[in-house]
């Protein structure tokens, strides 16, 4: 099984064909192997041509994609798997998550899906996002695979604990995205003095603080700047008092919320 690299490289809003293949060939030039896509996103076929075109061996980096809302019902899911395969170059799409419990979603049909491509070798690993505790523990007890990753927005201002929690009761991994809020860490007293302190971005250090609570944040960028600086998040150390001060930023904060979110449902 490939390793899951403890940071990623989100593609959303990366619509444009161009500017995509370049970002992701940067990203996968600086050091990232942990690529997420999706359905919804419309650039997996870009995404594909960027792993195409990467010196990179496409065997050496962890690929993701999401089913789209719409895509959950049994046949669906088979199908627009297969698609998204077929768009990304691969024959097995390492972790497939359901994007949103929404819409066509049906608990025994995408379910069943997600099972019958890990038996037939399409999927590798198979994922949740966007799921409400209660929604979580259900898939977990209702699939045959193990729910290898749960994809939700977190950072500082979002601090998912009892989402973390339940990560480690079930031993799958959290996958932050959202992990700079959209860098309003940037506007942040606390994080930005964080920052200065160490000579580092606010995003960086938002970064670190995702990482070191365990999660595996994604982070979207289209510079190779703000590619390579997000990268350097790896190095970043810090230290008790920072993250006692990160900690106390938690307001439940969330930048992607809608009214037919599933925690807006309950």
């Amino acid at each position: 099984m490939k390793e899951f690299p403890q940071l990623g490289f989100g593609t959303y809003k990366l619509e444009d064909r161009d500017e995509c293949i370049d970002a992701v060939t940067t990203a996968l030039d600086v050091g990232y192997r942990h690529v997420d896509t999706a359905q919804m996103y419309d650039n997996e076929e870009y995404v594909g041509e960027a792993l195409a075109e990467s010196d990179v061996d496409v065997d050496d980096v962890f690929v993701a994609t999401k089913l789209k809302p719409a895509n959950l019902g049994y046949d669906d899911a088979i199908e627009t798997a297969h698609e998204s395969a077929e768009k990304l170059g691969v024959e097995t799409i390492d972790l497939l998550y359901v994007h949103w419990p929404l819409n066509t979603y049906d608990e025994d049909e995408t379910l069943t899906a997600l099972d019958e491509l890990v038996e037939a070798g399409l999927v590798a690993n198979v994922g949740l996002s966007n799921f409400r505790p209660d929604q979580l523990e259900s898939a977990i007890e209702n699939l045959d695979a193990p729910v290898f990753a749960h994809q939700v927005e977190m950072h500082p201002l979002l601090q998912q604990t009892e989402l973390r929690e339940l990560a480690t009761e079930y031993d799958h991994h959290l996958v932050a995205y959202s992990p700079i809020a959209r860098n309003e860490v940037a506007e942040n007293d606390t994080i930005v003095e964080i920052a200065e302190n160490h000579g580092v971005s606010p995003a960086q250090v938002s970064l670190a603080w995702v990482m070191a609570k365990g999660a595996t944040p994604i982070p979207k960028a289209a510079s190779p700047d703000h590619i390579r600086d997000n990268f350097d998040a790896l190095d970043l150390d810090l230290d008790e008092a920072e993250f006692t001060a990160i900690d106390a930023l938690d307001r439940d904060h969330r930048i992607v919320d809608f009214e037919s979110a599933p925690w807006n449902r309950v």
